[in-house]
């Protein structure tokens, strides 16, 4: 399963991208915004490809989505990216849910060119949801990652 993340807008607080399966548009990617040096928390990954794997470990938010959903096991983490731990494909509708992870959502909220530079994204539960069971079905999976921005 290939996986692509096309970022297509970059503000002050955060990151937009279109995330495509095998060639097909998926859903939207909220991340934290580009910086020159990572800051912990607050530094989206960099550019390059991945693999993703599951990560078989019984950490607090996996014990928190394990209790919400039924389906859910463990998280799927993003591998080998440079000074990042833990890098998830998960829930979340603004960037403080998230620390260097991939929130999905299936619409996105841009203020880019409004008074605010803070981009939200909408129903990203139904989103996680739709990718994470896709995944499931498939042991290799990789992500390549580019800036169109």
């Amino acid at each position: 399963m290939n996986l692509e993340l096309k970022r297509f807008s970059s503000q002050s607080d955060s990151t937009l991208g279109l995330l495509f399966v095998d060639g097909e548009f998926e859903c939207f990617v909220l991340e934290d915004e580009s910086r020159d040096i990572k800051v912990k928390g607050e530094t989206r990954i960099p550019c390059g490809s991945y693999d993703i794997k599951k990560r078989e470990v019984i950490s607090g938010l996996t014990k928190k989505y394990r209790a919400k959903f039924d389906w859910f096991d463990y998280h799927f983490e993003i591998q080998g990216v440079k000074d990042f731990n833990y890098v998830y494909l998960h829930i979340g509708n603004d960037t403080s849910n998230s620390d260097g992870c991939l929130l999905l959502n299936n619409g996105i909220k841009s203020n880019a060119h409004g008074l605010s530079q803070k981009n939200n994204g909408t129903d990203s539960t139904s989103a996680f949801r739709r990718l994470y069971q896709k995944m499931s079905k498939n042991e290799c999976i990789t992500i390549n990652i580019t800036d169109n921005v």
